[in-house]
């Protein structure tokens, strides 16, 4: 393969840095080069370097800037790039996929065929008749996108994206082939099924694939994969507890147990997931005496209804929802004792997005892949992988609390209303016109209709590109500004994917995220840009806040 290099490197917020190999296409040199980077630095685990996702030509490095800052990770990565030799990497694994082609399982099969001017067995022989790399994983947990196609079967995405791809179907479109491991939308053409779980939560390797395998695909009859699909695809129903603590009468519209998400992750195409706004879930755990990460329930309104089975307590935080405890209006940010038949719910939303509920111990479930946290698009860790529903049974952690405190109005942090969020320009504000950088920085914009815990599409002004509005595939993190080809930015939120192909203008800091999460359609948000140093600073001067709180007991 020929060099491609130095590495350009490349801001993306306060907690990740770009290495960007080669040009704007598939290259299988740039891809070596981003994977034996990744392998070095997977070796020498550079001081404060949390985790690596690699990309078709880039590699993107996350870090904490509590522990380290970027200038010594730029520096990192600069002393890797004489030690990463592409040509010393090992060939990768050789998976084969069995796949059932066509009918029920391939409905783009017949469209295809006649678009590309083959018979339905000749787009089965030109697709199982190569070997295919994996340049990377991304999109959803264990998607691997896979290349390159033979020429005759380049085709574009569908127009109008499927709202329902079912999981383990073959696609491809453009030179990638790939397979969608859970059920998901998508836009690629459905040729056929594989039998192979591609993401298995439950396994021990959960993921099948990885960055640097290689994949053949074999055809198989309809009958040979009834006989090797799994039988029994729907997630686990939870175990309810035996003695629960609380009764959920309703679930609300949008409440999941949540932590500070599953680090580690990202280079499978799984988000880190956690709270909207961890800071406020922090908080709820230390009016309760628990540890800060413990897990919590998080809401959006409408809000649960919950009746105690037993004494206990309650602390919530964030939004003001009008939580009310047997009719009766209670303080948040305060520890509220609940006796057994009490029942708390939530009224009018007055402000902000998401709100707290932490229980004595946290919200006993059990942990996935290290973490609490809900991960609805891959059914994964909370309770059952779901949003709570009417009838569910919550335990909790330990039967008191630790604790009963409450944090001074005067102390309370923001949620939600006017805000103003730190950004760091880049990793391709290039891609961008002047004028639409400086609106970007000038101009006001608010969450739209499209907002949830993926993302939030801001209105606002319309910031044009210089000339393409797509891009490969490359890394992303929550806080990340991309914007597609309509011009509106889509801040990416605690679920959203960790590969995107659209250009991102910046990326707002971790410590101001949570302000962006707890906008309401309405409320301003202006955006000021800081250079990498102030970024750190920022970083540091939020966990001396948090740790700075002044807690009161609760008395009364």
């Amino acid at each position: 393969m020929a060099a491609v290099g130095v590495p350009q490197l490349r801001p993306l917020g306060d907690s990740g840095v770009v290495a960007e190999f080669g040009g704007d296409e598939i290259s299988d040199a740039a891809n070596a080069a981003v994977l034996a980077l990744r392998r070095v630095l997977d070796a020498e685990h550079p001081p404060g370097v949390v985790e690596t996702l690699p990309t078709y030509r880039s590699l993107l490095v996350v870090f904490d800037p509590l522990r380290t800052t970027a200038a010594a990770v730029r520096e990192a990565l600069l002393a890797a790039v004489p030690r990463a030799d592409p040509s010393s990497l090992p060939a990768g694994r050789m998976v084969e996929l069995p796949t059932a082609y066509g009918g029920v399982h391939g409905p783009d099969l017949p469209s295809l065929a006649a678009e590309v001017g083959l018979t339905e067995q000749g787009v089965v022989e030109a697709h199982t008749g190569r070997e295919y790399r994996v340049y990377m994983l991304g999109f959803s947990p264990g998607f691997p996108y896979m290349g390159t196609l033979p020429e005759v079967l380049r085709v574009p995405r569908l127009r109008s994206p499927r709202t329902y791809v079912p999981q383990r179907t073959v696609a491809l479109a453009g030179q990638q082939t790939g397979v969608y491991p859970v059920a998901s939308p998508g836009g690629w053409r459905l040729i056929g099924r594989t039998p192979l779980r591609i993401y298995d939560p439950g396994r021990e390797a959960p993921f099948l694939l990885d960055a640097g395998d290689r994949v053949r695909f074999v055809a198989i009859s309809e009958r040979e994969y009834d006989r090797q699909a799994p039988r029994d695809e729907a997630p686990a129903a939870p175990r309810p507890p035996a003695a629960p603590d609380f009764v959920v009468e309703r679930g609300g519209l949008w409440t999941t147990v949540q932590d500070v998400g599953r680090p580690g992750y990202r280079r499978f195409g799984l988000p880190q997931s956690g709270a909207m706004d961890p800071l406020s879930l922090r908080i709820a755990n230390l009016l309760l005496g628990n540890p800060p990460g413990a897990a919590v329930l998080e809401c959006t309104a409408p809000g649960p209804r919950l009746v105690a089975a037993r004494r206990s307590v309650v602390a919530i935080t964030g939004a003001d929802f009008s939580a009310a405890v047997n009719g009766r209006p209670v303080p948040g940010w305060t520890a509220i004792p609940m006796r057994e038949g009490d029942v708390l719910e939530f009224g009018q939303p007055r402000a902000g997005q998401w709100a707290y509920i932490a229980v004595p111990g946290g919200i006993d479930v059990p942990p996935a892949l290290g973490s609490r946290s809900t991960y609805v698009r891959a059914a994964l860790g909370g309770y059952g992988g779901r949003r709570l529903a009417d009838g569910d049974l919550l335990a909790c952690g330990r039967r008191a609390a630790g604790a009963l405190l409450r944090l001074p109005a005067d102390a309370r942090p923001p949620a939600g209303g006017p805000c103003t969020a730190r950004v760091v320009l880049g990793p391709q504000d290039s891609y961008f016109t002047d004028a639409a950088v400086a609106a970007l920085l000038a101009q006001e914009f608010s969450p739209g209709m499209q907002a949830d815990r993926v993302g939030y599409r801001l209105d606002g002004p319309r910031l044009e590109h210089r000339s393409g509005a797509e891009l490969l595939s490359d890394g992303l993190m929550p806080g990340a500004l991309q914007v597609p080809s309509g011009g509106q930015p889509i801040a990416i939120m605690a679920d959203g994917p960790t590969a995107g192909g659209y250009p991102k203008i910046a990326a707002i800091l971790r410590a101001d995220l949570r302000l962006v999460a707890q906008a309401r359609r309405g409320d301003a948000i202006r955006f000021r840009a800081v250079g990498w140093d102030e970024a750190h600073l920022a970083a540091r001067e939020a966990a001396a806040a948090l740790a700075s709180l002044r807690l009161e007991r609760v008395t009364d």
